[in-house]
């Protein structure tokens, strides 16, 4: 017999409920508009009042619904009030008070559920670990979304396992992993709240908190495609529950390049990136990483130094301290400084965009694989060191920073970031990464088309959420 939605009188409904933070939310944007686009299917962005303006933008034009729901106050004496997105805190060391506060979120969010048609599934971010609850409470299944990769995790459990984070070896030693003993980790790769932590701690309390909703959720949904990561993805489903869902690179949502009506239109770099006959290198570290005025300083003449094309994205001058006297003028023609908010997938896409020296936030490196676009690996927090491994030593689309002490995530001086720089865009081993990387955003292509492993994995998820076989008659 045929599949039959589970109730006839109502088409599959979706709530998606991303982190206050651009890096989390944007993924899920894309995933709501190819929800929208695949099927007869509803879609609900849950978010809050100082992020509806991006969310509403970013989803214009399509059915979604969106939910604000108030955001608390007086979160903490060090965290102004209307502070409502990680990339506005005064400082990220205040991560874990801004997300354990979303809490209070909680009761707004279940009276909206009440309102809503049916759901068939929701997804929320693993930061919002107290959604489960309200799930269960409505019989929801709710599914993770991270915005990690599985390679990342399976590393994650395996360090876990061989007592990288509470050993008593120096932080820079490698330990070689049992199950994947090609790779060798010390626990300068792991974010320092994994490492020997304390049990009272707040970030230990928000960690468990995350851990323990995502085991007992119904799945998780991992923006990457099988082809990427296949040890990794057929590791974790083996070894560890609940199952991984791999349905991206979400950013391959929107695969057509923006148009504008009239060139006076394109925003400045844009145009800027028009006028270059030869390759550019795209520099940018995300809006969370705080880097000192001195990194700053080497991180320019490095450029300067290098002779290369470049395009910079940096943070406003009052929060890095501003870039060295007369730097924007001596690299005048073959380098630019952007400060304002940029498409960084319509960077990566221009055909004058070579390289992308980055932080290898998971996004990043996704949006400069989509693009053929090499990288040069900086990595600062988070998951970044391992992210960073993956693409130079695991899927080597790129090259790595050497910093100064050779330490994972260390100073880089402006010889370091001259070097790699022109090895990245002029020498051999820039050229084999630009390669793999091509080959690789072609599998990416084919992994979201119609019957590919991402196409074909998110239409698994939604038979088995969205809909049940129909009984046969006796």
């Amino acid at each position: 017999m045929g599949l039959i939605p589970s109730d006839s009188s109502c088409p599959p409904h979706v709530v998606l409920f991303p982190f206050m933070s651009k890096g989390h939310t944007i993924p899920l944007l894309h995933f709501a508009r190819i929800l929208l686009h695949r099927r007869d299917t509803a879609v609900t962005v849950f978010t809050t009042p100082a992020n509806r303006p991006f969310i509403a933008e970013s989803l214009n034009g399509t059915a979604a619904t969106i939910i604000t729901l108030p955001f608390p106050e007086n979160i903490a004496s060090d965290i102004p009030n209307g502070i409502e997105s990680t990339d506005k805190l005064p400082s990220i060391c205040l991560f874990c008070k801004f997300a354990m506060a979303t809490e209070a979120m909680q009761p707004h969010f279940e009276e909206a559920l009440k309102t809503l048609p049916r759901v068939s599934f929701m997804v929320t971010d693993g930061f919002l670990w107290w959604t489960l609850e309200s799930a269960t409470k409505f019989s929801v299944p709710r599914f993770v979304y991270f915005g990690m990769n599985c390679y990342s995790l399976c590393l994650s459990m395996e360090a876990m396992k061989a007592g990288i984070f509470s050993g008593s070896q120096p932080d820079d030693e490698l330990v070689t992993l049992t199950r994947f003993p090609w790779i060798r980790l010390s626990k300068e790769d792991f974010d320092p709240a994994f490492r020997n932590r304390e049990p009272d701690s707040l970030e230990n309390v928000f960690n468990m908190k995350s851990i323990s909703s995502t085991l007992n959720s119904s799945g998780i949904l991992v923006n990457s495609f099988y082809e990427l990561e296949p040890k990794f993805v057929d590791y974790l489903n083996t070894e560890s529950s609940p199952k991984n869902w791999c349905i991206g690179p979400l950013c391959l949502s929107e695969q057509t390049p923006k148009i504008y009506s009239e060139s006076d239109m394109k925003p400045t770099w844009v145009r800027w990136l028009d006028q270059k006959s030869c390759s550019v290198l795209y520099v940018a570290f995300g809006s969370q990483a705080e880097i000192s005025q001195e990194q700053i300083k080497e991180i320019a003449i490095g450029l300067e130094e290098s002779m290369v094309n470049f395009l910079w994205v940096v943070r406003k001058d009052d929060e890095w301290g501003g870039l060295p006297d007369g730097f924007e003028e001596r690299v005048k023609g073959r380098g630019m400084v952007v400060r304002e908010w940029v498409d960084q997938r319509e960077i990566l896409m221009h055909e004058s965009v070579e390289g992308f020296l980055s932080h290898c936030g998971w996004n990043s490196v996704l949006e400069s694989i989509c693009a053929g676009v090499p990288i040069l690996a900086w990595p600062m927090m988070a998951e970044q060191p391992l992210n960073a491994r993956m693409v130079v030593d695991e899927i080597k689309v790129g090259l790595r920073v050497e910093t100064s002490n050779g330490s994972v995530k260390g100073f880089v001086k402006w010889e370091g970031v001259r070097n790699k720089v022109r090895e990245l865009m002029e020498e051999e081993k820039g050229r084999e990464a630009r390669k793999k990387v091509r080959e690789l955003a072609q599998m990416a292509k084919v992994a979201v088309q119609e019957g590919g492993s991402s196409w074909s994995t998110l239409h698994s998820l939604l038979q088995e959420t969205c809909f049940k076989k129909e009984k046969s008659p006796v």
